[in-house]
């Protein structure tokens, strides 16, 4: 059963900005300022522009394959099953941990008002009432993070127009204590704050109008968390100061109660308890969707990706990720953030390199409604800013993403590897470079699909036509008068009319009058005796058909045999490539398409008016 399209663009921007706002603004500042000192506001900006770049990416491949999974999806169709699997489990882990520590955080500012001594079975609850609210269906739970968002932004709005006149400049000297280095690797430590992005990616398999929603809702939110970030450290800085700001677990609130009293801890207090909140529900909706994903392609077992009849949610998976979130409850601090960081970061370099492995590709139905602009030079810098930040981030960094790494790649080799195979735009490529026969299409079929779906493209009798019709990819030049001996037979039994009469037939309507529509295309279209038939004939030719009276070759020809009761049909059909072949790159796909088949999914992707 298929997730239903129910989010718009108000949901995406509160899934991505609820993700964004929670640890890494309510408790990573003190231990980011232990790490950079004051210049800490330049390693939160410098990780913005880092994410900003690798958004490019991930909006350009999640509106190209709007499915569950987000960038576990992406990167296996463009790096190939293994990295892929790994890539998605790893995601699903770091984003439940994340989970879980949004609970532990949200417990902790709640265990003392209810004057629990332990704060980690109120965690387990509010994780089995997050579990209960993302079973219930996705739009409940991002109406729910509609209401968590738009109050955490009004209280840190109010935290920023109050706590600016505060500041103390001098809270800012020395500026960077520990050296540029620590600005950088503290940039790849609050990295995890910007993981929310990739969030959106995973539930892009239920946003509707994802070609404009996505790319729109994932600037917008990337945007406004940038200068919240950035306003609300430089003014937690300026109010706390070295002292009081280093290793502090609870840095907004106390900054709060520095310019507003005992009433602004505790409206900024509440501000963190919806942070925490909206971060663990969008953290449950979308690592969930990674186990959907890596289901439904065969690498884990086939129950983990059901759709329950009832609510159209995946259970299962979202069970499992409550489970683990809940679990993970008592994982220290710094070893959750160091690895979240170090996974996204990694999930960013992936996405960048498989936007340039789907381009280099050639694959003709790769057709991102959102195109990352400057390509290739986005994503190259977006690789090296990110290789760098990983490589300052220190050798704990490095044994958490290979540690982690194995795991997701003993589950594919045990499990998936044996299961299934499948196409990735990398052996496209290789093939491509070597021109050796590595694909059977399998992966350009599944990207039609993915536009279809889309698109709400809903298939036709035109479109029917055309996946059973001859497609003739002709070598070499060729005269029309052999041309149209080649079609007559190719088409005789199909049409049920002899191979002479339909040779007379074609070429006395092109002695009535040219069927050369423009200096690359023709239509031939006759009508035959009977009732209720019609067909249609693709054909290419690079080298072109010479056309009696014409001066150019002509490469494209549509052939088009009916019946006198399918005129109507016939006009429509005329209506329907007319607006195929006005596409600006309908040539050039035309003449570069690799096969037969390419041939056919060309006009079925082609834009035009459905009836």
């Amino acid at each position: 059963m298929k997730l239903t399209r129910k989010l718009g663009l108000l949901h995406v921007f509160c899934i991505a900005t609820g993700a964004m706002i929670s640890s890494g603004l309510f408790i990573l500042p003190g231990m980011a300022h232990a790490k950079a000192g004051p210049a800490m506001v330049v390693s939160y900006f410098l990780a913005g522009l880092l994410a900003s770049a690798g958004l490019l990416s991930i909006a350009e491949l999640s509106t190209a394959m709007p499915k569950a999974g987000g960038d576990y999806f992406y990167i296996s169709r463009g790096m190939g099953p293994i990295v892929g699997t790994v890539a998605g489990l790893l995601s699903w882990f770091c984003l439940s941990l994340k989970s879980a520590f949004a609970l532990v955080g949200m417990a902790v500012l709640m265990a003392p008002i209810l004057s629990w001594e332990s704060h980690i079975p109120l965690a387990g609850g509010l994780g089995v009432v997050f579990v209960i609210v993302n079973l219930v269906g996705i739009k409940e739970a991002a109406r729910l993070q509609v209401l968590l968002v738009a109050g955490l932004l009004g209280l840190m709005m109010m935290y920023v127009v109050k706590g600016l006149p505060e500041v103390k400049i001098n809270y800012f000297e020395p500026f960077m204590p520990y050296g540029a280095r620590a600005v950088f690797s503290t940039a790849g430590f609050v990295f995890v704050s910007y993981g929310g992005l990739l969030k959106i990616a995973s539930m892009a398999g239920e946003v509707k109008n994802p070609g404009r929603v996505i790319p729109m809702g994932m600037i917008l939110s990337l945007l406004v968390v940038m200068i919240l970030y950035t306003l609300t450290i430089f003014i937690t800085i300026g109010v706390l100061g070295a002292e009081r700001l280093d290793n502090c677990l609870t840095p907004i609130s106390d900054g709060a109660a520095v310019f507003t009293g005992r009433g602004g801890w505790a409206a900024l207090s509440v501000a963190a308890a919806l942070a925490f909140l909206t971060t663990a529900n969008a953290g449950i909706m979308a690592a969930s969707r990674y186990l959907l994903a890596v289901s439904r392609d065969g690498y884990l077992p086939e129950m983990i990706g059901k759709v329950g009849k009832r609510y159209k949610t995946p259970h299962i998976s979202i069970m499992i990720t409550g489970a683990v979130v809940i679990l993970a409850i008592s994982i220290k601090l710094d070893i959750l953030v160091e690895a979240a960081s170090t996974v996204f970061i990694l999930g960013y370099i992936l996405s960048n390199l498989s936007v340039i492995v789907l381009r280099e590709s050639g694959l003709q139905n790769y057709r991102p409604s959102f195109r990352s602009p400057l390509y290739p030079w986005p994503q190259l810098a977006a690789i090296a800013g990110f290789v760098f930040v990983i490589l300052e981030m220190g050798e704990e960094a490095y044994l958490i993403t290979v540690g982690l790494m194995a795991a997701g790649f003993s589950v594919y080799w045990f499990y998936g590897r044996k299961r299934v195979r499948s196409e990735s735009a990398l052996l496209h490529l290789i093939e491509r470079i070597t021109a050796k026969e590595l694909v059977s299409g399998s992966l350009e079929s599944e990207l039609k699909e993915i536009i279809r779906e889309r698109d709400e493209i809903e298939q036709d009798r035109f479109d029917s036509l055309i996946e059973n019709s001859i497609v003739l990819d002709i070598q070499g030049q060729m005269e029309v008068n052999k041309f149209f001996r080649l079609i007559a037979a190719k088409l005789s039994a199909k049409v049920g009319v002899g191979q002479e009469e339909l040779l007379n037939l074609l070429t006395a309507r092109e002695k009535e009058s040219s069927t050369v529509l423009n200096e690359s295309l023709a239509i031939p279209h006759i009508i035959i005796e009977g009732n209720n038939r019609f067909d249609i004939l693709l054909a290419r030719c690079r080298e072109g058909i010479r056309f009696a009276g014409e001066p150019n070759q002509i490469h494209t020809v549509f052939v088009l045999v009916g019946t006198k009761d399918e005129r109507n049909f016939h006009l429509r059909a005329l209506s329907a490539i007319a607006q195929i072949v006005q596409e600006p790159d309908f040539a050039s796909k035309w003449l570069t398409a690799k096969n037969e088949q390419a041939l056919r999914d060309i006009v079925l992707l082609g834009k035009r008016k459905r009836e």
